[in-house]
């Protein structure tokens, strides 16, 4: 009967690509891109294999910043009008002006904690950012939590995270949600009133939701106004059966539907200001650079 079931739901979960009529491509030769905002009317991302971080306003794309060595893996805007960028090769968290300018990093917490891998952002209602550090690669469980306080101070507020990847800060700003890509699952903190982390627990494992139809490595976190969060995921085949499938699910971990691309891999996406759109940045190349792939604009539901 399980294995019934779970074919059953591999069928339901394996379904085409979206209508090619409702998928935009962006960009066709983006390498690598990756933990994208809205921001002003433009699209942001990275490109991890470029060291870049490229803009589309409507029209064309142009790169606004790059720095070579960097290995961006995401990109934020913050209270202060600057932009963050996690610079996984570099470790360390670059900071750009409005205008593009570059500025002098991150590269230490407040205690002279290193950020070995930083990954993704979460920002927070007080002007604040929470960001992960996957850590070494490999089996090491050394992950990290930082907190970068609008003032500039980096505390870490979590350890042995295992490859920490996206995060997201709920609707009432209680609870952080953290992906663990290496064990397939996201976890949750409860936030304090200081910023400080406490009650972890598993908030949905990616295997167990799809019935272990799947070897699932999710990626990125995001989360609309209804309190539905948005899954993204790197296979490490990209023939795997359920790869270019972003994963929704509701506050109780229930999967709602899914959302399939024609990429293997969908790493991260963000949301336009009305909600209705959902800008992915995707991989064809998962294995070796230039990390070929695409962005696409596909409506969110």
């Amino acid at each position: 009967m399980r294995t019934c079931a779970a074919m059953l739901l591999l069928s339901a979960l394996v379904a085409g690509p979206a209508p090619a009529a409702d998928v935009r491509v962006l960009n066709d030769d983006a390498h690598f891109a990756e933990g994208p905002i809205w921001h002003h009317g433009k699209l942001y991302y990275v490109e991890y294999d470029r060291n870049t971080v490229t803009t589309w306003d409507g029209r064309e794309t142009s790169i606004f910043w790059s720095k070579p060595g960097c290995g961006p893996s995401a990109v934020i805007a913050t209270a202060s009008g600057e932009f963050l960028v996690t610079c996984y090769d570099s470790n360390s968290i670059g900071r750009i002006a409005a205008d593009g300018r570059d500025l002098p990093p991150y590269t230490h917490d407040r205690d002279g904690h290193p950020l070995i891998g930083p990954n993704d952002f979460a920002p927070d209602r007080h002007g604040g950012v929470y960001f992960t550090c996957s850590g070494t690669l490999g089996v090491h469980i050394d992950g990290k939590v930082f907190y970068l306080a609008a003032d500039g101070t980096i505390t870490q507020v979590a350890s042995d995270v295992r490859s920490a990847n996206g995060i997201v800060v709920s609707l009432d700003g209680q609870t952080l949600y953290v992906i663990e890509t290496e064990d397939h699952r996201v976890i949750q903190f409860r936030i304090g009133a200081d910023h400080t982390l406490s009650e972890r627990a598993v908030f949905v494992n990616l295997d167990e939701l799809t019935h272990e139809v799947a070897h699932l490595f999710p990626d990125g976190i995001k989360l609309n106004s209804k309190g539905e969060f948005y899954v993204g995921q790197n296979p490490r085949d990209p023939k795997a059966p359920l790869a270019g499938t972003i994963f929704v699910i509701d506050a109780s971990a229930r999967l709602l539907r899914t959302l399939k691309l024609p990429s293997p891999g969908v790493p991260n996406f963000a949301f336009s200001p009305d909600e209705g759109t959902l800008y992915v940045t995707a991989l064809d190349q998962l294995d070796r650079p230039p990390y070929r792939g695409k962005v696409y604009a596909i409506p969110s539901r």
